[in-house]
């Protein structure tokens, strides 16, 4: 299924609200990312997304809608040459390939735009897709460490994925 990756525009508010507003979506994503997501949060969140030039983060357009976001979080200090992806898509378009793809052109564009060495992401034990999509785009775990998320009443198993500039 074809896709393109694009920066966010405030037109894509009723699709992100919609896709967003998902609990099997939140399941898989920090905190930070709310559920219930409301009209309020993706207008936040398209505020922050567009306020950089070039654009950090991302929406993933499948069949002209805003069905997911990708995004590069620059780390600090004696991090700065690593950055931290993070990313979700539609369950409509879950198992299509979609997202592997898409972590690959992200990769390349964070590659080509800054001067990270390393870009990392850090799924759930529990996300096994998740896990599969960074592996088909090439990253490599580097770790596990038990236990220690607190996710819905429970505790998680955190991993780290990375991939290198080559």
């Amino acid at each position: 299924m074809d896709f393109v990756l694009r920066p966010w525009r405030p037109d894509d508010l009723d699709d992100l609200v919609r896709f967003a507003n998902n609990p099997a979506i939140a399941r898989n994503m920090t905190d930070q990312f709310p559920h219930p997501y409301s009209a309020e949060n993706g207008k936040t969140f398209i505020a922050f997304a567009t306020s950089e030039t070039p654009p950090r983060i991302l929406t993933i357009e499948v069949e002209g809608h805003a069905a997911g976001g990708i995004g590069l979080h620059p780390q600090a200090d004696i991090h700065r040459k690593n950055a931290e992806l993070g990313y979700w898509l539609a369950e409509p378009y879950w198992g299509k390939g979609i997202i592997t793809r898409a972590i690959g052109q992200m990769v390349e564009y964070g590659f080509e735009q800054w001067d990270f060495d390393r870009i990392f992401a850090r799924p759930f034990g529990t996300n096994i897709g998740s896990q599969r999509a960074l592996e088909k785009a090439g990253f490599v775990l580097e770790a596990r460490f038990e236990k220690t998320l607190f996710k819905n009443g429970e505790y998680l198993d955190e991993l780290i994925y990375a991939v290198r500039r080559s």
